[in-house]
């Protein structure tokens, strides 16, 4: 086993499509599932401990508290981080909006090109099978305008959920927890670009163009959500960006302040 997949669900059961699960797991023996149950408050726990019954790839985590998308991914790629010896990790949304076989070519492309991350494009190709709502276009619209001043990165596409990770890279953006609950993508490639410098990030990450993608009824966010998203993204750009920058300050001025003080009393 090298690869891995976190699912978070929360009140999937209706909806999250098994039988493409179960003909993924059949035809690639490398690949892990890692469901995570997300305090659903329906029978999601029980129908997908009753698919991992039958799969011996497939583990379900249980979050008996809704945490949030963020939450619920974090909390599966630390848990198999430190449970198994896989090289490759992402997450893919339940209900599939990305596909698996599109999953399985950005992993075939970050082991090739050995990159730290490998994420799907929703807005690299216009192809008549990406389909997105006109709510969804008007969302993505917002956190775009938002999230190139945040980033300073060219990156087309944050918030496809579609990521592959190195091993190394996950552990990097997933140790600690996130702002956000629905578009902690941003705060992933912040991570990383602190972690390997701005001059440095964009040789590591590969953005690719999907090839399918639907919008599927019954998404969480909701339009209160959507409003909220530009909010969100600016307390991530402070968080991150300036209240560091902020802190520093104050310590170098304390950091000071002192030493002029001992300066002063050594004469005086």
């Amino acid at each position: 086993m090298k690869n891995a997949i976190v699912i978070p669900c929360y009140n999937e059961s209706k909806r999250i499509p098994l039988n493409q699960f179960d003909g993924f797991l059949k035809l690639n023996p490398d690949y892990q599932i890692w469901f995570v149950n997300d305090g659903s408050s329906d029978n999601t726990l029980e129908v997908l401990e009753d698919f991992a019954l039958n799969h011996h790839n497939a583990v379900v985590l249980d979050m008996p508290q809704n945490g949030g998308k963020a939450e619920a991914v974090r909390f599966g790629i630390n848990n198999l981080l430190e449970r198994s010896n896989i090289n490759t990790v992402g997450f893919l949304d339940a209900d599939l909006s990305t596909t698996l076989n599109d999953y399985r070519t950005l992993c075939s492309k970050l082991e090739r090109e050995n990159k730290s991350l490998v994420f799907g494009s929703r807005k690299m190709i216009k192809n008549d099978k990406i389909q997105r709502s006109a709510f969804r276009e008007f969302a993505s619209f917002m956190v775009a305008l938002v999230v190139r001043v945040i980033l300073g990165l060219d990156i087309k596409d944050t918030q496809c959920g579609a990521k592959v990770f190195s091993r190394t890279a996950a552990q990097v953006a997933f140790k600690n927890s996130f702002i956000s609950r629905w578009i902690f993508d941003v705060e992933v490639f912040i991570k990383l670009k602190k972690w390997m410098g701005k001059q440095n990030i964009m040789g590591q990450l590969t953005e690719y163009p999907l090839t399918e993608w639907n919008d599927v009824d019954g998404s969480k966010i909701t339009l209160k959500d959507s409003i909220r998203m530009p909010m969100q993204l600016l307390k991530i750009g402070f968080s991150y960006n300036v209240k560091p920058i902020f802190t520093q300050s104050i310590s170098l001025a304390n950091f000071r302040k002192v030493v002029l003080k001992k300066v002063y009393s050594f004469f005086f």
